[in-house]
């Protein structure tokens, strides 16, 4: 029977490691569902969750960076620690073990080098198949850096990067909605499904270089023609969020086909409507 897993992905700062508590908190007390952590941060200092395995066990960024043979700094350290990882996969294989229905999260450093052109975790992606995992990327971006045009199309380019580097089922989600204002709800509601031509539109004023702007109507027309990026909102405060992303990632690695389910606890959120009813709905509520 299959295994399943979460490549939980992002920049730094982006709420990797809050994703994961609060998933993990979704999972025990609401669906009655067992959901493990995997700690893939070298250089992570704390977290609000047990691990079933810790890499900072194997390899620290602390200790690369002490060596005096190796006088690397920070990003160099962890890019070391992720190779040493990538040499050493039997250590994570012991730590995972050969349990069937397994449902893991893998919280992954921040540094986006490491899904765009490394090799590393396109080959982990790889590791973990052959090892019977359905994997799902899950690509976090911070709501609150995605509010303006030209984040935003940075934003969809890493998220993109990413998707086409490890060629597995990609969420996107931009997390913190619950630090947005009103105003900002409002504004990046339009950020969700976007239309990118219109994007263009918004942007075509502040752009005086030619060459720039047409780069951008490239990129935003790539991005457009083939519909490849959609992001969902993460309330990690609303129950019912909480429960429609992880519906959509459920559905991509096609989880619980082989499964006998447990009842479920009673929640609203069985009852959850698509992602685009919700946010409508928050924003109605705080119009009243």
């Amino acid at each position: 029977m299959p295994r399943y897993a979460q490549l939980v992905m992002g920049p730094a700062g982006s709420g990797k490691s809050t994703y994961c508590s609060t998933m993990v908190q979704h999972c025990e007390e609401v669906l009655n569902r067992s959901v493990q952590v995997v700690n893939l941060d070298p250089a992570a200092e704390h977290f609000d969750y047990s691990v079933m395995a810790d890499i900072r066990e194997l390899i620290e960024v602390d200790d690369v960076m002490e060596d005096d043979t190796l006088r690397f700094g920070p990003n160099g350290g962890l890019v070391f620690c992720m190779e040493y990882f990538a040499n050493n996969f039997d250590w994570l294989e012991g730590c995972l073990g050969h349990v069937e229905d397994d449902y893991i999260l893998f919280d992954c450093p921040g540094q986006i080098e490491l899904y765009t052109h490394l090799p590393v975790m396109k080959q982990l992606v790889e590791q973990l198949q052959q090892w019977e995992f359905r994997v799902c990327g899950v690509f976090l971006v911070d709501s609150q850096f995605m509010v303006e045009s030209f984040k935003f199309i940075s934003g969809v380019m890493a998220a993109l990067s990413a998707m086409v580097s490890l060629e597995i089922p990609q969420v996107n989600i931009m997390t913190k909605m619950d630090l947005l204002s009103k105003k900002a709800k409002k504004e990046i509601e339009k950020y969700l499904d976007p239309n990118m031509y219109s994007l263009i539109e918004d942007t075509s004023s502040a752009l005086k270089s030619k060459k720039f702007k047409k780069l951008t109507e490239a990129i935003c027309g790539l991005i457009d023609d083939y519909s490849m990026v959609h992001f969902l909102p993460f309330d990690r405060s609303d129950e019912e969020c909480v429960n429609i992303v992880l519906q959509h990632i459920d559905f991509a690695i096609q989880y619980g086909e082989d499964l006998e389910f447990k009842e479920p606890k009673e929640s609203d959120a069985d009852n959850a409507p698509n992602f685009d009813e919700y946010f409508q709905d928050k924003v109605d509520e705080q119009d009243t």
